[in-house]
């Protein structure tokens, strides 16, 4: 059990639902595909790569939703707060950043090499 602030988990929450509640409304609208057309090339091309720009948008939000989800089990589960790396506290101004963080400054810097 984590014995951080309870504003900050209150606060937390409330952007992390917010946040989920964006993320699952842009996941949820409609996927344009691109037309198959008859024009240039060049316009063809544009097109497939504005199509394959949005999928990486979208995978990436999904992946952000995973956090977001993640997060709030922490909330729940009473471990939020905590690296999930070493098991020390997140520094609150990382939280208050990045409520999804589930590392330390230090693990995640480790974790990314």
């Amino acid at each position: 059990m984590t014995s951080m602030d309870p504003q900050l988990i209150a606060d937390a929450r409330r952007t992390l639902e917010v946040e989920r509640t964006r993320i699952r409304l842009v996941l949820s609208e409609e996927v344009e595909h691109p037309r198959v057309s008859h024009g240039a090339q060049t316009a063809a091309a544009t097109e497939v790569s504005e199509s394959q720009r949005g999928q990486q948008l979208r995978e990436r939000e999904a992946q952000h939703l995973g956090f977001i989800e993640a997060a709030l089990q922490r909330i729940d589960a009473g471990s939020f707060g905590l690296c999930q790396s070493c098991g020390q506290p997140i520094a609150p101004e990382r939280l208050e950043a990045l409520p999804w963080a589930q590392d330390c400054v230090a693990c995640h810097a480790k974790n990314r090499r």
